[in-house]
């Protein structure tokens, strides 16, 4: 596995565990408001080999006990199950973020057994999904089926949307609740500019706004809260 970028406490990745997050470049999708630019259109060097970072997983136990894995998009690479599973194997519990645009690959790591949570990002309503992802051939039944996926309950899960003034209304979050109706966690995360977004001018949504956006999709998913407000 080549790592393109390493932190090495977080609180905040991976619910409820002390973990760290690894990074893994390369990405299907085109969002022009990415906060990882690098990781989706560049091809970084590897900050660190497998056997490096195992070796600094083995002098963390005690102090850490998850990892987060993200991107990019994870699922793109071939031995993800793999690299996953010796996480697992040392006794640290793992994370996958994803985009969900690959269903198979999603249900193959969770049958394994490799992963213990996952988060999945939902872009947009349906009608908006290939202007928000910069993908015009987007697979949006492949989304449908990694949404099924997690809603089966085989593995914890979030499902997240960052949101961006101009790009997402209240009408558009309460589309994707009819895309995710019933599941159990629901975040909507205000958009925050890292300097190296993809491209566009883009802006945060007023806390308002945010509030709006979140009544509106809480008869489909009534857990849903507000992340970076």
């Amino acid at each position: 596995m080549v790592i393109n970028g390493m932190q090495k406490l977080t609180l905040l990745d991976f619910p409820e565990h002390v973990a760290c997050t690894v990074f893994l470049a390369g990405c299907d999708l085109r969002c022009p408001f990415c906060h990882n630019a690098s990781l989706v259109t560049g091809v970084p060097e590897a900050v660190m080999s497998e056997e490096k970072f195992f070796s600094f997983l083995d002098k963390r136990r005690g102090v850490l006990d998850g990892v987060a894995i993200t991107g990019g998009e994870p699922l793109l690479r071939h031995d993800i199950k793999e690299f996953a599973l010796k996480i697992k194997e040392r006794g640290f519990a793992v994370k996958l973020d994803t985009n969900g645009t690959h269903p198979d690959a999603l249900a193959d790591i969770i049958g394994a057994g490799a992963v213990d949570y996952v988060a999945m990002d939902i872009k947009n309503s349906p009608a908006k999904y290939a202007v928000t992802t910069g993908a015009e051939d987007i697979d949006l039944e492949a989304v449908r089926r990694s949404v099924g996926i997690l809603l089966s309950g085989k593995v914890g899960y979030e499902f997240r949307t960052t949101v961006v003034h101009e790009l997402h209304t209240a009408d558009d979050i309460r589309e994707i609740g009819r895309m995710i109706k019933g599941a159990g966690r629901y975040f909507l995360q205000q958009f925050r500019d890292s300097g190296e977004i993809l491209g566009g001018t883009f802006t945060s949504p007023a806390k308002e706004e945010m509030q709006e956006m979140a009544d509106a999709v809480r008869p489909f998913v009534p857990s849903v809260a507000l992340r970076g407000v």
